[in-house]
C-alpha cells in the first residue's frame, strides 16, 4: 500500500470555539459571521454568531472583528533538509508556514544530497513525522541529481509517498527526457511541476534583462528564457495528456502561453509568487540581495500580466517559493549572492495589502488562490464544513505590522518585504486538527471546564 502523502509530528487534537468571526471560505460558499466549533480536531458545527454551545474543556476564541479562513496551502517551499539546515529545517520551515496561516506545504528536492531516491525520501518523511508543525509533503526530483539526464525511479518514489516530481531550481532542458517523464507520470500518478528556464538564454543572468539591468551594468535573464520553455512544455503536456504544473510564472509571455495551452485543452496549471505580483526590477536598483530570485523580478508589464492571470484564473494558485538563505550567504555582492527570498510568513499580508486593499483583487479570490495548491497537487482542499478536518486560520485584517521587526519564525531572514508595513496579521492557525500557531500577543478569551 502506498504511503500517506502528507506527514507531521504528533499533536493533540484541538477542541475550541471561534466566536463571531467573519467566515470566508470560497470552496464552501460561506461569507458571513458565524461561530465555528472544533471538537477533537474536526469541525463539528457552524452556527449563527454567538449561538454555538461550548463543549467541555474547549478553548473559546474571540473572533469578533476578525476573519476566519480555511488554512492556506503552499505547493512550493524549500525546507533545506537534508544538508542545508543552516538555512532552514523541517521544524523551522513548518513553524514559519504555520505563522503565515498555512496548514500544509510541499517541499522541493534541491537539497544536499538531492531528494531523488526512495531511501532518502523515507528518511526526510521520518524527520517530518518527528518535527513538522503542519502536514508536509515532498516532491522528489524528476531526474537523478537534477542533472536532466536520467529519470528517477518514479514509481518507487510514488509508492514511498511522493506528491509528484520536479527538478525545481533547474529546468528539464531535454524535451525527450521530459516526454519520457510525462509518460511514466501517467502510469504512477502525481503531478509534474516545472521550473521553466532556458539556460542558453539565462546563463550568467542575475536579474531581468531590460532597462534596469542596463543601467546597473548587470547581466540579464530575458523573459523569453522562461516563456519559450512554458510554450514547449505545454505542447508536450497536451500531446501526452500529462498533468503538468508551471511554477512561479513571472513573464507576460508565459501567462499568454499558459492561457493558450489551457484553451487548447492541455492539462496544465500555473502558480504565481507574491514577489512577482508586487515587485518589479526597479526594486533591484538598491542592489539589495533580498531582491535577487529566480525567476527574477521583471517589469511592470509582466507584473500586471501575472496579476491579470491570477485574477481571471489562468494562474490558479499563489505559491511562495519560500527560499531561505543564511545571512552570510546573502551578505555578498549582488552578482555573487544566491537567489531566493523567504515568503511563508508574509504571503497573505503582502498580497492583501498590495492588491486586495487597493481593490485589484477581491479577498475571496486571494483566499481561493491561497488554498488552490491543494487541488493542483491532488491533496484534500481545506474547507470550513462540518465533518471536515480543522484547517483554519484566524486573521485580523486591520492589524498592521512591520515585517522583520519582531524577527521571523524561519531560521532565515532574507525576506524581500523586510521593513514594509503590512495589513493583516495571522493570529491563530489550526492544521490537521491541531493548533499549530498562536500569535504571541493573542490570548484566549477563556477555557471552559
Amino acid at each position: 500500500m502506498a504511503a500517506p502523502r502528507l506527514v507531521r509530528a504528533p499533536a493533540p487534537d484541538a477542541t475550541l470555539v471561534v466566536r463571531r468571526a467573519h467566515v470566508l471560505d470560497p470552496n464552501a460558499g460561506i461569507d458571513a459571521p458565524h461561530d465555528v466549533v472544533v471538537r477533537d480536531g474536526e469541525i463539528a458545527e457552524i452556527t449563527p454568531p454567538g449561538d454555538a454551545a461550548v463543549p467541555a474543556g474547549a478553548e473559546v476564541v474571540d473572533g469578533e472583528g476578525r476573519h476566519l479562513f480555511p488554512g492556506f496551502v503552499d505547493p512550493h517551499v524549500h525546507l533545506r533538509t537534508p544538508g542545508q539546515e543552516h538555512k532552514e529545517d523541517i521544524e523551522t520551515g513548518t513553524r514559519a508556514a504555520a505563522a503565515g496561516g498555512y496548514c500544509m506545504v510541499v517541499a522541493m528536492p534541491n537539497t544536499d544530497p538531492v531528494l531523488d531516491n526512495a531511501p532518502l525520501l523515507n528518511a526526510v518523511r521520518e524527520e517530518a513525522q518527528r518535527d513538522a508543525r503542519i502536514p508536509v509533503g515532498f516532491m522528489p526530483a524528476i531526474t537523478r541529481g537534477l542533472q536532466g539526464a536520467e529519470l528517477t525511479e518514479m514509481q518507487e518514489l510514488r509508492e514511498a509517498g511522493a506528491i509528484g516530481f520536479t527538478d525545481d531550481g533547474r529546468p528539464v532542458v531535454s524535451a525527450g527526457i521530459l516526454r519520457r517523464a510525462m509518460r511514466y507520470q501517467k502510469l504512477c500518478g502525481g503531478v509534474i511541476a516545472l521550473h521553466e528556464e532556458d539556460p542558453t538564454l539565462s546563463a550568467g543572468g542575475v536579474m531581468h534583462e531590460g532597462e534596469v539591468s542596463a543601467r546597473l551594468g548587470l547581466a540579464g535573464y530575458p523573459s523569453v528564457g522562461e516563456s519559450t520553455m512554458v510554450a514547449r512544455d505545454a505542447a508536450l503536456a497536451l500531446d501526452e495528456r500529462a498533468r503538468t504544473h508551471f511554477q512561479h510564472l513571472s513573464a507576460w509571455q508565459s501567462v499568454e502561453a499558459l492561457a493558450a495551452a489551457r484553451a487548447a485543452g492541455a492539462p496544465v496549471s500555473g502558480a504565481a509568487s507574491p514577489h512577482h505580483l508586487l515587485l518589479t526590477d526597479e526594486a533591484v536598483l538598491t542592489l539589495d540581495t533580498r531582491m535577487k530570485m529566480n525567476p527574477p523580478l521583471r517589469t511592470e508589464r509582466d507584473r500586471q500580466a501575472v496579476i491579470a492571470g491570477l485574477r481571471d484564473g489562468t494562474i490558479e494558485c499563489i505559491a511562495t517559493d519560500h527560499a531561505p538563505h543564511a545571512t552570510f550567504e546573502k551578505d555578498a555582492p549582488f552578482e555573487e549572492a544566491p537567489m531566493g527570498t523567504t515568503g511563508l510568513e508574509t504571503a497573505f499580508a503582502a498580497v492583501y495589502t498590495g492588491l486586495v486593499r487597493p481593490g485589484v483583487l477581491t479577498l475571496e479570490v486571494l483566499v481561493e488562490r491561497l488554498t488552490a495548491g491543494a487541488r493542483l497537487m491532488d491533496l484534500p482542499v481545506p474547507t470550513i464544513a462540518p465533518g471536515a478536518p480543522a484547517n483554519l486560520c484566524l486573521v485580523d485584517l486591520e492589524a498592521t505590522w512591520l515585517v522583520g521587526e519582531s524577527g521571523y519564525e524561519s531560521r532565515s531572514e532574507n525576506c524581500c518585504f523586510a521593513g514594509r508595513e503590512l495589513n493583516g496579521r495571522v493570529l491563530l492557525t489550526v492544521a490537521a486538527g491541531a493548533v499549530a500557531y498562536r500569535e504571541r500577543s493573542f490570548a484566549l478569551s477563556e477555557v471552559r471546564p
